[in-house]
């Protein structure tokens, strides 16, 4: 009997990709330029000047990339870029994320100290904040905090694209299913034992 050549199935491998973060969320968590400036007025706090850092941080990476322009190649630059655009990103949602956290404390605070039946939550001593005010206060501050890093982590996605000359998108790396691989090999010695 002949042999009928079979082609060699390729078996498709499903990636799953680990989302990176985007200048998008970013936005959502960190406050905007109107609501930092509220919030430095209520609370007595300096103006930011938004668009000042976003042009500072701009200008940083733009020349950074120009003083590097002889010594790497055009996929390098690109690459360099990639990750210090995306570590002022993290860095900012990851101060979006706290301030969203401290917000949610100090609601939660000001809505216990509201309610008159509980002697824990009551301002302190004459000159002392209470412990509601001090989340407020804290949240403020965390607010101003996040906003700084949007308006660097901005500036930053500004500079990618005028030097790389696309828009910047985070890097997606697979995620690792070691226990799959694992079981696959075992599972592949196992069959080979029989010859």
């Amino acid at each position: 009997m002949a042999k009928t050549a079979q082609s060699p199935r390729q078996t498709a491998r499903v990636v799953q990709l680990r989302k990176g973060t985007t200048i998008e969320m970013v936005r959502l968590a960190c406050p905007d330029a109107i609501q930092a400036t509220r919030i430095s007025e209520s609370f007595g706090l300096a103006v930011l000047d938004s668009d000042g850092i976003r042009d500072l941080h701009e200008r940083l990476i733009v020349e950074t990339a120009d003083s590097l322009g002889e010594g790497l190649a055009e996929r390098a630059m690109q690459i360099h870029l990639q990750r210090i655009v995306g570590a002022y990103v993290g860095s900012a949602h990851g101060a979006g994320q706290f301030y969203t956290r401290a917000v949610t404390e100090a609601r939660d605070a000001t809505a216990k100290s509201a309610c008159e039946d509980r002697d824990e939550d009551l301002d302190g001593p004459v000159g002392f904040d209470g412990k509601a005010q001090r989340r407020r206060e804290f949240a403020a501050d965390m607010g101003l905090q996040a906003h700084a890093l949007l308006m660097a982590a901005e500036g930053a996605v500004r500079a990618y694209e005028q030097v790389v000359g696309e828009s910047w998108k985070p890097f997606e790396r697979p995620v690792e299913n070691i226990g799959a691989s694992v079981d696959r090999k075992a599972a592949e010695l196992q069959m080979a034992a029989f010859g």
